[in-house]
Formats: C-alpha cells, sequence, structure tokens
C-alpha cells in the first residue's frame, strides 16, 4: 500500500471537510474493509479489488470535489463563465508520478480559504445563540444592557472579537468588534448596533454555514488562479470592482450593479475599448418602457434629457449627464453589458447599490482608465481628463486587452484581511444551487 492511497482513504473519510455529504461517496464500508485490512491485500483476488476500489474513489473524489455539480445545472444558475476543466486521468498519472495532487489540486484558492472557516463554523454551530430581540433604537460604546452580553456572544463565535469576557458593558473591545463585523458583511463600520446590525446578527450560524458551501461550490467551476496575469473582477453581490496584478490585490472601487430586474450577467471577456465622452444608445427595453412613454407625455422629453432620434433608434448626446457619464469601456459581448462612469455619484456610497438596468457603474472612472491607458504614453492624465469633457464621441483601442471576470459570490475570504465576508443574495440564487447540492 503506497502512501498516496492512505492520503486518498483519509480525504475520503473527512469529505463532509469539503462541504460534500459523505453519501456521495459509495462503497466507503468496503473501501475501509479493504484500508484496515491491508495484511489480506496480499491476496491477488484481494489486491486486484483495492486497486479498482482505490481508482473508483480518486476518480469520485476529484469529480465530485475539484469539479462540482454538472454544467448544465449551473447554465441554470445563470454562471456562464467558462467552467473549471479537469482532465481525472492526467491527475492520476500526476499522483502516482508523486506529486502531491491532493493537498494541491487544480481549483480556485477561495475553495480552501472557505473551507477552513466550514470547519470553523461547524465546529461552534452548537453554541450558537437565540435571536437577539431589544427595544433600543441604538446600541453604542458605553452602553448596559442584557442584549450587549449575547452580542458579544456571538461575535466571540463568529471571531470578530478573540475572548468573551462575558460583560454586559459596551466596551472598546466590543466596538472594534462591531467594526469587523460591520466590514465583514458589507455595512458601515460605525461601530454601533441598530437594525441593520441586528438583522445581520441574527442570522444563524447554520444559515452562514450553509452560505459558505454554496460558494465553496461556485468556486469549484472556477479556472485555478493564472499566475501572472493581469485581469479585472467584480462581484456582484459586493458591488465591488477588483483590480489583480500578478494574481495579487492590487486596489479596488465601489460599483453599482443590475437590479433584480435586469440582473448582471455572470461571465467574462476582454476589455478593448475606452470610449471617451460616449453617446448612450438607448437600449429597445428602455426605449419602450421609459422613453417613448415619456415622449407621448412631454413634446420636448428628448431635448430635456439631451436626446436625438438616430435612424430608428433615440440616443442620449455626450456631456456630463449622460446616463453613461463621461466614459465607457467595452469589452464586447452578446449581452450588452459594459463598465462605463455615471453623473449619479450618490448612489456609490448607499450600502445597496443595485439600481442600473445591468450594465456595471464604476465609481473613479478617470482612475480606471488612467490604469487601462497607462501603457500608451499618448495618453497623460491632463488629456484624458480632456476627452472625457470634450463632448465629442471618441474611441481608443487598446494595445494590450484586459480580462474582466463578472463574478458571484455571497461568502468569500478577504485576500489581504483574511476574514470570512457575507453579503446579500440580491439574486435570489444561494437556495436554489443549496438544494442541487443536497439531492
Amino acid at each position: 500500500m503506497i502512501e498516496q492511497a492512505g492520503n486518498l482513504f483519509n480525504r475520503v473519510k473527512n469529505i463532509t471537510d469539503d462541504g460534500i455529504d459523505s453519501n456521495k461517496m459509495m462503497y466507503r464500508a468496503e473501501l475501509s474493509n479493504l484500508m484496515d485490512n491491508p495484511s489480506a491485500v496480499v491476496l491477488d483476488s484481494n489486491a486486484l479489488k483495492t486497486e479498482l476500489m482505490l481508482t473508483a474513489q480518486y476518480l469520485t473524489y476529484a469529480k465530485t470535489v475539484w469539479a462540482g455539480i454538472d454544467e448544465k445545472q449551473s447554465l441554470a444558475l445563470e454562471w456562464l463563465l467558462p467552467r473549471n476543466k479537469i482532465s481525472y486521468n492526467q491527475m492520476l498519472d500526476s499522483l502516482l508520478s508523486g506529486k502531491d495532487v491532493l493537498n494541491n489540486p487544480p481549483v480556485y484558492r477561495q475553495y480552501y480559504m472557505l473551507k477552513e472557516f466550514l470547519i470553523k463554523y461547524r465546529a461552534v454551530e452548537k453554541e450558537d445563540i437565540n435571536t437577539i430581540i431589544t427595544k433600543l433604537p441604538l446600541i453604542k460604546k458605553g452602553d448596559s444592557t442584557n442584549e450587549i452580553g449575547l452580542i458579544r456572544k456571538k461575535l466571540f463565535l463568529m471571531q470578530d472579537i478573540v475572548q468573551n469576557n462575558g460583560s454586559n458593558v459596551f466596551d472598546e473591545e466590543l466596538e472594534n468588534g462591531v467594526k469587523s463585523f460591520q466590514d465583514r458583511v458589507g455595512l458601515k463600520t460605525t461601530g454601533t448596533i441598530k437594525k441593520d446590525e441586528l438583522k445581520e446578527l441574527n442570522i444563524s450560524i447554520r444559515k452562514r454555514i450553509e452560505n459558505i458551501l454554496v460558494n465553496m461550490e461556485r468556486s469549484r467551476w472556477v479556472t485555478k488562479d493564472a499566475k501572472g496575469t493581469n485581469y479585472i473582477v467584480v462581484n456582484i453581490p459586493e458591488y465591488k470592482l477588483h483590480i489583480y496584478e500578478n494574481d495579487t490585490l492590487a486596489w479596488d472601487m465601489n460599483v453599482v450593479v443590475g437590479k433584480n430586474q435586469s440582473k448582471t450577467v455572470v461571465f467574462n471577456g476582454d476589455i478593448k475599448y475606452v470610449v471617451f465622452a460616449p453617446y448612450w444608445n438607448i437600449p429597445s427595453s428602455i426605449l419602450k418602457n421609459e422613453v417613448l412613454p415619456g415622449i407621448k407625455k412631454n413634446k420636448n422629453y428628448l431635448a430635456k434629457h439631451n436626446m436625438e432620434w438616430n435612424g430608428g433608434n433615440v440616443r442620449q448626446k455626450p456631456g456630463k449627464n449622460n446616463s453613461l457619464g463621461v466614459v465607457k469601456f467595452l469589452f464586447p459581448n452578446s449581452h450588452s453589458i459594459y463598465l462605463h462612469d455615471s453623473p449619479a455619484k450618490s448612489l456609490f456610497n448607499e450600502t445597496n447599490r443595485a439600481f442600473s438596468h445591468g450594465c456595471i457603474r464604476v465609481a473613479d472612472a478617470k482612475k480606471l482608465a488612467e490604469y487601462l491607458l497607462r501603457k500608451d504614453s499618448t495618453w497623460s492624465s491632463e488629456k484624458i481628463q480632456n476627452a472625457m469633457n470634450s463632448g465629442s464621441e471618441k474611441y481608443v483601442t487598446l494595445k494590450q486587452t484586459v480580462p474582466v471576470f463578472i463574478v458571484y459570490f455571497t461568502s468569500w475570504v478577504g485576500s489581504k484581511s483574511g476574514k470570512l465576508n457575507f453579503r446579500k443574495d440580491i439574486y435570489y440564487r444561494n437556495d436554489r444551487l443549496l438544494k442541487m447540492l443536497i439531492q
């Protein structure tokens, strides 16, 4: 019996740590009988049976843990990103050649970071508290109530504070813990407890575990990290755009995404053009539902909104009040999705930012333009500023396209903070995925 066989057996025995129902691994009792009695393997018939059992278990483990549910099911959940492709035969060859495939498999790194928290949350699940109820509209530093003790315990269970001293007094340690919690769930870090904080605190650890499970599954679908590449990631439920350089987070910014009635699509593309002072060609749905009814009510509707007829369609002229702002970023695709500036700057300060018709509005469009054109010496910061405000549309083709991935993760571990984050399931996809996992 070689070392890899023992490693695989250990993985199969502890497959629940991977968020997988142990019943999905068939013949577990038979495998245990073979592995727990190695002396019997010397017989040719048992050796063959053990060899076939280990190979079958390996292939089942690889498919279940590294690939996840069938691609047809993920497509039904509107996940249009390319799925992780795994050659199980190649993985088996690698395993037998001595490579540590079981400890370094072809899976997106978020999977393993979430797995660590899955184990931690399961360890404290039985200690979870009941619903925290209070009549106070605000709980802050210096206050003393019984509810504070419950809040302290919940934050301790979720590792926002390192110890639970049992005090009902809202002290500095608890204030810092509240700020940590607020940051992890996407609330403003005020250090005080209001209605929104209580709502998040009252989500059970069991529900948090379910959230982790579905996002571990989504991580199985993502191609393993491409080292040495630069790319952009937009996480829809997080309302954030992230810039990665050499596979390391460089910076990020707030974004506005599509509301539930006009969801932003989960897919990928390559940014090819920066368009300064763009026209906005009104989509047919908006033309039908908003613009044409507006024209019927007010003959000056087009002039009022700086619009004009363009053949049989309507477009909005360039300008600071253009719905696309003063610059847009195109990655040609069949979904008519792109990144763009916005004149409605106040929306970027909102906690929940699902307001658009599907496209992605960026908080600092000039910074993104400067970043995409940073290797083109003909485009200085001043020239970019002038182009944005010129009132004349101008297309600029990037010398090198930049990959952009639009994803949907409602829980993840911060690459720098190491903290487990949660966000609202704004498109109501988690429950459906969870049902697929437990079938």
